[in-house]
């Protein structure tokens, strides 16, 4: 049973990571074939970084990342506290409502957020399909991300800390920058690294809440491959894999050490 287990779960990686693993091999084929192997290149690389729609793409990708990544980990952060400090029945609620954005369909979310966006632009004139309803969509869809990594670190911390702050003359401003902040800062980070790693991976949000104006790399790849696919699109694909890969290895090792600080204070 233990080698057929082993077998199986080989097969099932194989199936999961070969055409990734092919996709990266054909980025460096010195030939726009993608059937036949004809020679090491870099080539492709080189041409992707002249291309100007793609550098476009990638800039404003980088761009929502960054500040999605931002403003949902400070909103996130400040809603998980609020989450905290209601009482146990109406904390479960709230998180049972956080969990729904997570677990609901993409394509719903962002047809969703598409027809708020088209309604708000058709009633006041503004909030025009863009940059701006992009960086919106992308906001609301981490925020629940971070509530959901910034949670175990509250209920890991004693409550009783933030009380004496603010009995030893603490503002409660000052409290939670000083008391609170500081103990729950793993949670904090590591939630900006996964909003950070699922804003730079949307595609299905993107694509309907972007408009013609503001394309991330996602939603410019798929144009692109409705014609014939170029091997820059190799070469794309292969360093986005790496990049959200190098992330997803951080926030893991993270969240490791994070447990064996725990295993070691418990």
């Amino acid at each position: 049973m233990k080698k057929l287990s082993k077998i199986y779960n080989a097969l099932i990686f194989i199936f999961l990571y070969a055409p990734i693993l092919v996709l990266i091999v054909f980025s460096f084929n010195d030939s726009k074939s993608r059937v036949v192997w004809q020679g090491f290149t870099t080539r492709w690389y080189g041409e992707l970084f002249q291309d100007k729609v793609i550098m476009e793409s990638l800039l404003t990708t980088l761009e929502v990342a960054v500040l999605s990544a931002l403003f949902a980990t400070i909103i996130g952060t400040l809603a998980a506290v609020g989450i905290y400090s209601m009482n146990r029945k109406l904390r479960k609620t709230m998180l049972a409502v956080n969990n729904i954005p997570m677990v609901n369909p993409e394509i719903v979310t962002g047809v969703s957020l598409m027809l708020v966006f088209v309604f708000v632009f058709r009633a006041t004139g503004m909030l025009q399909m863009g940059f701006g309803t992009l960086l919106l969509s992308h906001i609301t869809f981490n925020i629940p991300y971070v509530v959901l990594q910034v949670m175990p670190k509250l209920r890991q911390m004693d409550r009783h800390m933030y009380e004496a702050a603010l009995d030893l003359g603490c503002s409660p401003r000052r409290a939670f920058f000083r008391v609170v902040l500081p103990e729950i800062l793993p949670g904090v980070v590591t939630g900006a690294l996964m909003a950070f790693t699922l804003s730079l991976d949307d595609f299905v949000i993107s694509l309907f809440t972007s408009g013609s104006t503001a394309q991330t790399l996602s939603v410019t790849i798929y144009a692109m491959t409705k014609k014939r696919v170029s091997p820059k699109i190799n070469a794309l694909s292969t360093l986005l894999f790496g990049a959200v890969l190098l992330l997803l290895i951080i926030v893991n090792l993270r969240q490791m050490r994070d447990m064996k600080k725990q295993k070691k204070h418990g």
